[in-house]
């Protein structure tokens, strides 16, 4: 028998047993390097540095993968961001349904989520909660 190891996509084997375990309506956050540690939630810390790697660049090798039913942000994210940074954002969210809401409500949906994806991104509320369809 040949085995191989994975070689594209995610291949980080904790995020990977992660989203292995979300199923229909559970909740995956991904946040960025100052987002506060929950002790209830699986935490995934995959921050190296200062901006590496960022919200967008795990959600982008998740979208193919993982089947997002909606987003949620916190509403603040629009005005702590410049255009280009909430364009990048619509750009990876593309189609799917999004839910802005404040931030004290949007931290209260955290503790719910099976788990936490810890990045080193620094953009202001660029945090998002995904649900799964």
């Amino acid at each position: 028998m040949i085995t191989r190891m994975l070689q594209s996509g995610i291949l980080n084997p904790h995020i990977l047993q992660l989203i292995a375990r979300i199923r229909h309506t559970n909740t995956l956050v991904i946040a960025d390097w100052a987002f506060p540690f929950w002790p209830q939630i699986e935490t995934v810390d995959i921050s190296l540095t200062h901006g590496i790697p960022t919200v967008l660049d795990v959600l982008d090798l998740l979208t193919p993968v993982f089947k997002i039913g909606r987003i949620w942000q916190a509403e603040e994210f629009l005005a702590s961001n410049r255009e280009d940074c909430v364009d990048r954002f619509a750009k990876s969210f593309g189609d799917l349904p999004l839910t802005r809401e404040p931030h004290v409500d949007f931290k209260k949906r955290v503790p719910h989520a099976i788990g936490l994806i810890r990045t080193g991104d620094p953009t202001p509320y660029g945090n998002i909660i995904l649900e799964s369809a």
